[in-house]
């Protein structure tokens, strides 16, 4: 329980306010065992929110107002984070992932292999920060996804986790389109007494221990790929992970290296990392009358090559579904370009769609609607198909929305249609 009498800061405590066993910014999560953070946003304050949060039975607030069961504080942010690092020292284990991709496919097969506990999905430090104060002093390591999208945020992370693992998945343009620059803020993470780094990342960080395949210093053997699963071995221990690629073997490696770091078990390590379930849109492979790769949930020039590498060693006719990729400034056509003839020399059709449909694929559509019906006329039995694009809405630095095109909905077509074949079989 968070106790209430035990704050690192000086608080009005409302009569009414009780401890809680979790802690979220989010008011729609709140319930009679999860506190809410009034805190500071882009678009407007917590506080706007606190009303629903009390309604919904949140046992206290923390907030600057004047409200039953508040626990009142001139800062809710600075409360907060005070609050975490204080925790923070009492938490066990924690080990730190960042990278321009593969962040959170690697969190949950280190949280597998190391039996730790981790954040389902945001990265943010307000997220972090709760994170850190619910698990405080219990016994299993912490897995923390450290996401960055400013300069100096990762510093602030590292104040804030202080790892003790810090790892980085990979390297390239995104959110500062240098990649000199992302190596630079997220490579801070390295800072951690113990470290770790992707064969991708391996240039920006000469002389830091790797992790992967070929040549890598802590390295997965034999590795083989088929729409089922992807195989190998690690230290002679054999590892088949279901309906997973190249990335999701590479996050395998990583996990039962630190496993063996903590002289945990391989061989159960390796059991737990077959029941893995990454959330969906993140490469997830769907065998069946033909193959849908849905990694629909988000693009970076790096997780495309990566998907495009993984479709050109699975059998059958290899089909790409590209559309935009955000956040890539002045430099996106020339990186969309550059997809566009990746994705030709490993599929044996392209399509793309949305503003740079042409230059990511042959087959070139406006709309996903027209897209998607272009597909269902076009996919045949043995078919694999790899769907890609940036899902989301992304700021731009003049706050202006961005959206993604959505190819969700094409995966979603995709698997009904593929059911409709099979029951007619």
């Amino acid at each position: 329980m968070l106790d209430l009498h035990a704050l690192p800061f000086p608080a009005q405590i409302h009569p009414e306010a009780r401890p809680a066993l979790r802690l979220t910014w989010d008011s729609r999560e709140c319930g009679p065992e999860t506190a809410f953070v009034a805190l500071p946003g882009e678009q407007m304050h917590g506080n706007r929110f606190v009303e629903a949060a009390l309604a919904a039975g949140a046992p206290f607030v923390l907030t600057n107002l004047d409200v039953p069961r508040a626990v009142r504080v001139p800062d809710a942010r600075a409360a907060l984070l005070e609050w975490a690092q204080r925790e923070r020292r009492r938490n066990g284990r924690v080990v730190g992932i960042t990278g321009t991709v593969g962040k959170t496919t690697a969190k949950s097969y280190v949280a597998a292999a190391l039996q730790a506990r981790f954040m389902p999905v945001y990265n943010t430090i307000p997220a972090i920060a709760c994170f850190l104060i619910e698990h405080s002093g219990g016994p299993d390591p912490l897995v923390v996804e450290m996401g960055i999208d400013r300069v100096g945020e990762m510093a602030e992370l590292m104040t804030l986790v202080q790892p003790d693992v810090g790892v980085v998945t990979s390297i390239g343009a995104t959110h500062f389109e240098d990649p000199a620059i992302t190596a630079r803020e997220k490579g801070l993470i390295l800072a951690a007494p113990e470290r770790l780094v992707g064969m991708q990342a391996s240039s920006y960080f000469p002389g830091v221990p790797t992790y992967g395949f070929d040549g890598a210093d802590h390295r997965g053997e034999g590795l083989t790929l088929s729409p089922e699963a992807a195989q190998f071995q690690y230290q002679g221990v054999p590892v088949q992970l279901p309906l997973a690629g190249r990335a999701q073997a590479e996050a395998a490696v990583l996990a039962l290296t630190l496993a063996e770091m903590d002289g945990l078990d391989l061989t159960e390590a390796a059991q737990r990392l077959a029941e893995v379930s990454v959330p969906g849109g993140r490469y997830r492979v769907l065998p069946g009358v033909y193959t849908v790769i849905d990694d629909a949930y988000n693009a970076s020039p790096l997780s495309v090559q990566a998907g495009l590498e993984a479709l050109g060693h699975l059998p059958g006719r290899r089909i790409s579904v590209l559309g935009q990729m955000l956040e890539l400034g002045p430099l996106a056509e020339q990186l969309h370009r550059e997809a566009g003839q990746q994705a030709r020399q490993h599929a044996d059709l392209t399509y793309g769609v949305g503003p740079y449909a042409a230059l990511l694929g042959d087959r070139a559509y406006a709309s996903v609607p027209e897209l998607r019906s272009a597909l269902l006329q076009e996919v045949r039995p043995g078919d694999v198909l790899l769907v890609k694009a940036s899902r989301g809405i992304s700021w731009t630095p003049e706050r202006r929305a961005a959206e993604g095109v959505g190819l969700d909905v094409v995966v979603q077509a995709l698997l009904a249609h593929r059911d409709a074949l099979e029951a007619a079989q």
